[in-house]
């Protein structure tokens, strides 16, 4: 996998890359890890990809806690990355964007999920191996990520666009799970499921509706984009669909609306954008 494949891979794809070596990361379940997984997975919870502050949570773990949880793994640098789990891939999208937050680019989503594998009738392994320790030396670069501050000094910036992709009732205000509701103002909706093909295992969508149906938002390649959630779980997932459709500068907001609305400094906007 080179640093500019796409992040987002079928497992037709993937099968070569997993056969030569990959990592490949399950962020399932233990006991559905156990019942069968890609043949080398090894398992990793949601839990230590994350960093909770009460009451902001999906933080950025520290650099010297992604350095034994990636080491951990087997991770090296240059070594290709496959992640998966069993709702759609957002806790995979979470891992995807931590990596690119340190600088690892090499890394991608199993499109479907482990049933999507196992439908294209690729082996499956049900024995659990000890991953060979690694030594992965993580340091948050800044470039996959963008922090309250750096969000409020670009509201209104015509060459950035925020994209809201918590249901619409959270986005209208209406969903309150933070102390105020709403949204970032000027942020455009657009739910992270709205990415998938329920149909075919969660898979992403066909690249041209998805580019047509963003673009309406004013959502295109040529800005900058910042996609958030509540916590940053949703938003990695469309963060790694934004890079596989080519968009060039995306960004992720850790902490997320648990920080934007659990805060009375920060502005906020309630229902449909105008």
């Amino acid at each position: 996998m080179s640093p500019q494949a796409s992040p987002v891979l079928a497992p037709e794809a993937a099968a070569p890359l997993v056969a030569a070596g990959a990592l490949v990361v399950d962020l399932r379940k233990p006991e559905v890890f156990a019942a069968g997984h890609v043949p080398g997975a090894v398992p990793m919870t949601y839990a230590s990809l994350v960093r909770d502050e009460a009451p902001v949570g999906g933080l950025l773990p520290r650099d010297d806690a992604l350095t034994a949880l990636l080491s951990s793994v087997g991770l090296a640098p240059g070594r290709p990355v496959v992640a998966y789990d069993d709702e759609g891939n957002g806790r995979a999208g979470r891992l995807v964007w931590t990596l690119n937050a340190v600088g690892h680019r090499q890394a991608a989503i199993l499109d479907g999920g482990f049933e999507a594998w196992r439908e294209a009738g690729l082996q499956v392994e049900h024995e659990a191996r000890a991953p060979a320790a690694g030594h992965y030396a993580a340091r948050a670069t800044g470039e996959a990520v963008a922090e309250r501050d750096w969000i409020l000094e670009h509201l209104g910036d015509p060459e950035v666009v925020l994209v809201d992709t918590r249901s619409a009732a959270e986005y209208r205000g209406e969903d309150v799970r933070s102390a105020r509701g709403g949204h970032i103002p000027g942020a455009v909706h657009f739910d992270w499921v709205a990415a998938m093909d329920p149909a075919r295992h969660r898979r992403v969508r066909p690249r041209d509706a998805l580019l047509a149906e963003l673009a309406a938002l004013g959502v295109s390649p040529d800005r900058e984009v910042v996609a958030y959630c509540q916590t940053h779980h949703r938003s990695s997932h469309t963060y790694v669909v934004l890079k596989a459709l080519g968009f060039p500068r995306v960004r992720g907001y850790p902490g997320a609306w648990s920080d934007w609305g659990n805060r009375r400094d920060t502005p906020v906007t309630t229902g449909e954008r105008p």
